[in-house]
């Protein structure tokens, strides 16, 4: 009995003792974040040197590499030429006359092309006769909505 009773509280004791080690871990690492993140904090504060671009610092887009996607579509409305900025695609009409009249609202001259063979409305924010005019276009619509995500895949169709 006496023996059964000396292993129950070794076991006991030396379970305690494990617990402590783990528990110094977990000490450790929450002082180690703590520590990190009041740095992290004073670097937060720093100020800041910004530098005004010039001139000579302004980038020009390349339009030869820019992916281009060619579809055979009918216009709704206006004249569509050869290049177009397309910033929602839709399966239903009245979604992309929504979003076709927001945009008019903003100031874009929008309209809507239809896939026949996909069945789809594309909705535009403007059509040009070039490919650099319509990727200068894209470029200032994303930068004009940077928190729009859907705005941020607008791409560049060719009409067929």
């Amino acid at each position: 009995m006496k023996k059964t009773l000396f292993f129950v509280l070794m076991g006991a004791a030396l379970m305690f003792t494990s617990c402590k080690s783990s528990q110094n871990a977990y000490k450790q690492a929450y002082e180690k974040a703590k520590s990190q993140e009041t740095y992290a904090q004073s670097d937060a504060n720093a100020p800041v040197q910004v530098t005004p671009a010039s001139e000579s610092q302004a980038v020009t887009p390349v339009t030869d590499n820019t992916p281009v996607r060619q579809e055979s579509v009918v216009a709704f409305s206006g004249d569509l030429k050869s290049y177009s900025v397309v910033c929602g695609s839709f399966s239903v009409q009245t979604n992309a006359e929504d979003l076709c009249q927001k945009l008019k609202a903003d100031g874009y001259k929008a309209g809507i092309v239809k896939n026949v063979d996909r069945n789809m409305y594309r909705v535009y924010i403007g059509t040009y006769n070039t490919k650099a005019e319509a990727v200068t276009a894209r470029d200032a619509f994303k930068a004009a909505n940077p928190d729009r995500q859907d705005f941020q895949e607008s791409w560049i169709l060719l009409k067929k």
